[in-house]
């Protein structure tokens, strides 16, 4: 009980405890003759819980000890397949061969009726063998498991190992594998159609229960194992990243996880993206206008937007952010995109409502909370501005961004001081921002310290020497020192910029 709260010293204490309680029992039934029908069960238990408080503390050589105390008596019954433990404690240690040595003894004492148990030790030994960066060895163990008890995270790992491999044909046969695995959970439209039959409490408590929270998790262990390994192979397996990610697509479409195809598609234009193939992504994007999936859509919506704010083609974008919201009207990115475009026409109160939707949808999503501050700002509300903000510093510390509009929020509050202090904090993060070193000398110069003034006005003119504003400053400032030469050159270099 100690150990589920997480109270691992107690834990220990308590096992400590039961173990010299045991050993003082043992004692008495030897005083009173009962020593030749000791209590088996009772020492093994304590002596497997005692070992197992030890490992979670991490005393790994008193869980060593206490597990061979454990392993040389032979009165107790099955007590190799502790060597799994064992192995288990050489990982932590880092003693990844050691560990596989224990695994191997221990799949040596697990009978063939004990599968599941066998499968398991299988998939550790394959793991460790990936981390020691021996890929067939670990093949082999992947490939035992496939053929007799297949899972989505083996499937994984095999395509994982046929990758570090180079291994093309068999990154495809591996992703066959893992695609025509069976997900054995309940479909979404029989649920739906069982669930219209029910009585309103009765269908919220079941649709909810633990049976369907872990039919949820295995459900998106899958899709996630497939479009990883998807991700990973289709710039590789073929000619080109689009041939590459048409034969996955291909592949899913004839499985069971047809839905996954589309988020497959916009997963590709996604990486289409990141090789600044931009043409590729948008038509990749487009083609989803005449899927009939809502959702899928708006997905497909919310990125082309997005794409066309960043090329600066704002009708363009207006137009997709409106298609991802009569789409999907809870999806905070579709919000965020048209609020973006309102915001850009210049109408500050409507994006704000916008904003506040999008983080009412989704309350984490800081696209969303950024926007607002920055609308906050353009209609006057610098207190409700500088909250967002401050929310934000919480969520994404030291973000450069933040602890600008952070500094800027408290100037218009006429917050001197602070933000002085978030200016500091922004200086410590970009330190070489000519922008940010030209403010810092303006800062410096209203409060009349020249000296300290000069020096960030000089760090600027160091980092970007072609700011006119920099290069007059400093002149004007060798001039009060009465240090002509070097002002003529600064003044000369700002007339050349201006």
């Amino acid at each position: 009980m100690c150990a589920s709260r997480k109270d691992a010293k107690l834990a220990l204490e308590k096992a400590k405890e039961a173990s010299k309680k045991e050993r003082i029992y043992v004692r008495q039934r030897e005083q009173s003759g009962l020593g030749d029908q000791p209590n088996l069960d009772l020492t093994f238990i304590v002596l497997l819980n005692l070992a197992s408080q030890y490992t979670l503390n991490e005393l790994y050589s008193e869980a060593l000890n206490t597990y061979h105390v454990l392993m040389r008596n032979r009165l107790f019954q099955n007590a190799g397949r502790l060597k799994v433990n064992m192995g288990n404690v050489y990982v932590k240690l880092g003693y990844y061969s050691k560990a596989i040595k224990f695994y191997r003894m221990a799949l040596d004492q697990v009978t063939n009726t004990h599968k599941r148990m066998r499968i398991k030790i299988m998939q550790n030994i394959g793991v460790l063998f990936v981390k020691m960066g021996k890929y067939n060895d670990a093949i082999a163990s992947f490939e035992y498991i496939m053929g007799e008890n297949p899972d989505f995270k083996t499937g994984l790992n095999l395509v994982l190992c046929y990758y570090a491999l180079n291994d093309k044909e068999k990154m495809k046969r591996s992703f066959q594998k893992l695609v025509s695995i069976q997900l054995e959970v309940s479909r979404e439209e029989d649920d739906d159609k069982h669930f219209s039959t029910l009585d309103g409490a009765l269908r919220e408590a079941i649709s909810n229960d633990t049976l369907k929270i872990f039919e949820s998790r295995k459900k998106h262990e899958a899709e996630w194992s497939i479009l990883m390994a998807s991700k990973l192979i289709s710039p590789i397996i073929d000619d080109s990243l689009n041939l590459g990610f048409t034969w996955c697509v291909d592949v899913v479409k004839g499985s069971t996880f047809l839905e996954l195809a589309h988020e497959m598609e916009i997963n590709k234009a996604v990486l289409f993206l990141k090789q600044k193939e931009f043409s590729a992504a948008i038509e990749t994007l487009k083609s989803f206008e005449r899927k009939k999936d809502a959702k899928v859509a708006s997905v497909a919506a919310t990125n082309l937007a997005f794409l066309y704010l960043l090329q600066k083609d704002y009708p363009q974008a207006n137009h997709y952010a409106d298609v991802a919201v009569s789409a999907d009207h809870y999806n905070p990115g579709a919000l965020v995109n048209k609020g973006c475009c309102i915001y850009l026409q210049g109408d500050f109160h409507k994006s704000l409502e916008y904003f506040k939707e999008a983080l009412v949808n989704e309350a984490t999503c800081v696209e969303a909370l950024y926007n607002l501050g920055l609308s906050l700002k353009k209609v006057g509300h610098y207190e409700d501005a500088l909250e967002c903000f401050s929310k934000l510093q919480a969520m994404l510390p030291n973000r450069p961004q933040v602890l600008y509009q952070l500094a800027t929020a408290c100037d218009l509050l006429k917050r001197k001081d602070q933000s002085l202090d978030w200016y500091m904090q922004l200086l410590n993060v970009v330190p070489t921002d000519p922008e940010l070193l030209h403010q810092m000398g303006i800062i410096f110069d209203a409060r009349e310290d020249k000296q300290q003034a000069f020096q960030y006005y000089y760090d600027s003119y160091r980092n970007y020497p072609s700011d006119p504003r920099v290069s007059t400053w400093l002149g004007a400032y060798f001039i009060e020192a009465e240090v002509y030469e070097k002002a003529v050159s600064y003044f000369e270099r700002a007339a050349v910029m201006q």
